[in-house]
């Protein structure tokens, strides 16, 4: 019988038994320096915003350690990347203003400082002083600039320097299909922030790709309900979500319902908590169906009924000036759960209407720092976008809020505690922190090395 039972259970997911990884990949400068030939020389990267680009002639730039490319707009409705080097003495044709973010400018090409080679927004060579010296061997095939893969997805530019790249759409399946319902490309920054931290990029990312660490690194969100979940990998990447009650799947979602004796009462404190301490992962629009809630519908709702009132005010209230939500079925918001983490570096926290998302990236090859990003994105109505920019921001600034520097907290000291002789290495939880497995199993398949091991 049990022989029986056995051959009939359902076979278990990827990466669900305990793993271990190795500190190699986190603290060790040959890894570190290995990286860039094994890993961001063969991977998607999203480098920017299509909308940062408007205008044809509008480029900027995307660093990603010793390389540097240029994007730009040639056409309505095309890009080119490009690797941001002269083809003549190797000098940047641009350069990043120090302690800037990127550089960016508009034109018709672009002109070599050193002895001022052109190029146009194709990339092509268009003048060479005193081109006659060269007798030969000078040829516009040689002296053109290197061009990059670049392609587009949820209104981001994504670049892949290995010239015979899988196409973009193939790289980022199941994401792209379960996160096309949420319509990413009509969103638009609301702000973004960035910093140099003291931690490696993995670790960087660590901190967000899991709900374990919730209840004990945000301690005040469980006044208003559990906030445990599950992670899943999806081959490369892997995705999120909240464990929800019966018959509420779609709260699984970014969007969620406060818990409690009152959930009409929880949602609003829990809105107004996140609007005024992390001003991520909600909208105004959202805090004020919220805080209409105990008015609007009686005491005693049941929770899903409570979440349905509450997003569909939201909703309405949101056409009203013009911001259309798209239709995403419950059983979509739940299979998508709260967040994706494409691999390697970029995290995607969806909702209907509002989006977090970071982006994690080496500082050269110093294995103890990193380039932290962070944006949040919301539905706008046409032409009220507010105009921001990438803002430096210290990790003790008050922009921060009050959330994510308790996250900074526990990223600065994991990376000093995983070289401590004493560690044995990361033990992720199974269920809740398969993401951090998911990350380190597919890292191991461009670096030759650290798989995870099984624990037992």
């Amino acid at each position: 019988m049990s022989e029986t039972l056995e051959n009939t259970r359902a076979p278990a997911e990827p990466l669900s038994e305990p793993m271990t990884i190795g500190v190699e990949a986190y603290v060790s400068e040959e890894y570190a320096r290995a990286e860039g030939d094994r890993l961001w020389a063969k991977v998607w990267q999203q480098a920017a915003r299509v909308e940062e680009l408007p205008e044809v002639g509008d480029w900027l730039t995307y660093d990603i350690l010793d390389d540097s490319v240029i994007v730009v707009r040639t056409a309505k409705d095309r890009f080119r990347a490009y690797h941001n080097v002269c083809s003549h003495r190797g000098r940047r044709l641009v350069d990043v203003p120090p302690g800037a973010h990127d550089a960016r400018g508009r034109g018709r090409g672009f002109v070599c400082g050193f002895h001022g080679w052109r190029y146009d927004l194709d990339g092509a060579c268009t003048h060479v002083p005193e081109r006659g010296d060269w007798p030969c061997g000078l040829t516009d095939e040689r002296i053109a600039l290197r061009r990059v893969n670049i392609d587009t997805w949820g209104g981001w530019l994504w670049i892949n320097l290995d010239p015979d790249c899988e196409p973009l759409r193939d790289y980022l399946e199941p994401a792209a299909t379960l996160l096309d319902p949420f319509r990413l490309e009509n969103m638009r920054y609301r702000w973004r922030r960035w910093l140099v931290f003291d931690c490696n990029w993995k670790v960087a990312f660590e901190a967000f790709m899991e709900t374990y660490h919730v209840p004990y690194t945000h301690p005040e969100f469980m006044e208003f309900g559990g906030f445990l979940g599950w992670a899943r990998s999806h081959g490369r990447h892997s995705n999120i979500g909240y464990d929800a009650p019966k018959n509420m799947d779609e709260n699984q979602g970014k969007v969620r319902l406060g818990s409690g004796d009152d959930p009409r009462k929880a949602t609003a404190d829990l809105q107004n908590f996140t609007w005024e301490n992390a001003n991520t992962n909600t909208t105004w629009t959202l805090v004020q169906a919220a805080r209409e809630l105990v008015d609007d519908v009686p005491e005693g709702t049941p929770g899903p009924e409570v979440l349905r009132h509450w997003l569909d005010s939201a909703r309405r209230k949101d056409a009203e000036r013009g911001v259309i939500w798209p239709t995403v079925p419950p059983e979509a918001v739940a299979k998508a759960g709260t967040a994706w983490q494409i691999f390697p570096n970029f995290q995607i926290g969806h909702a209907p209407n509002n989006m977090l998302c970071y982006r994690f990236r080496p500082y050269g090859h110093d294995p103890d720092k990193c380039i932290f990003e962070a944006a949040v994105y919301e539905l706008f109505p046409p032409g009220e976008e507010p105009e921001t920019e990438w803002v430096h921001t210290p990790e003790d600034d008050p922009g921060w809020r009050t959330v994510l520097p308790q996250d900074f907290s526990n990223m600065a000291a994991v990376q000093k505690g995983l070289k401590s002789r004493g560690f044995t290495g990361p033990k992720p939880n199974p269920y809740r922190e398969r993401s951090v497995v998911n990350l380190h199993h597919n890292l191991a398949k461009y670096m030759g090395t650290g798989e995870p091991r099984d624990l037992a």
